[in-house]
């Protein structure tokens, strides 16, 4: 069998299982990762860093009206928002200094992200 017809049908296999899985069929030798970060408390993360709504919007790259939504409850944030509220969560400053375009501003104990240029 050629290199290419080899790639071809090992790509048709692939993608055969892909498909298997997205309609969930039990496929005995595939490995699912599932990670489940649960629900996060918005509101409480941005408290603990004493920050506004608006500054919270900003440093998650989000819309200030989106944020509030999660606050309010009626939406929940997703995928990599969910992740980065959760390590806000466990380490606020590590957070705030890696998205910080220029040295952050420090009063206190508050950290103020710098706005965007």
């Amino acid at each position: 069998m050629s290199e290419m017809t080899k790639f071809g049908s090992d790509l048709i296999q692939a993608m055969s299982e892909a498909l298997a899985h997205a309609q969930g069929k039990d496929l005995p030798d595939a490995r699912v990762h599932a990670i489940d970060l649960g629900t996060v408390d918005a509101r409480a993360v941005r408290k603990k860093l004493d920050l506004t709504q608006d500054e919270m919007a900003s440093v998650l790259g989000t819309s200030p009206s989106g944020y509030k939504k999660w606050e309010q409850g009626t939406r929940q944030p997703s995928g990599a928002a969910r992740t980065l509220l959760r390590i806000m969560e466990r380490e606020p400053e590590a957070v705030l200094r890696a998205l910080s375009a220029e040295p952050a501003a420090v009063d206190s104990d508050r950290v103020i992200p710098q706005a965007a240029h």
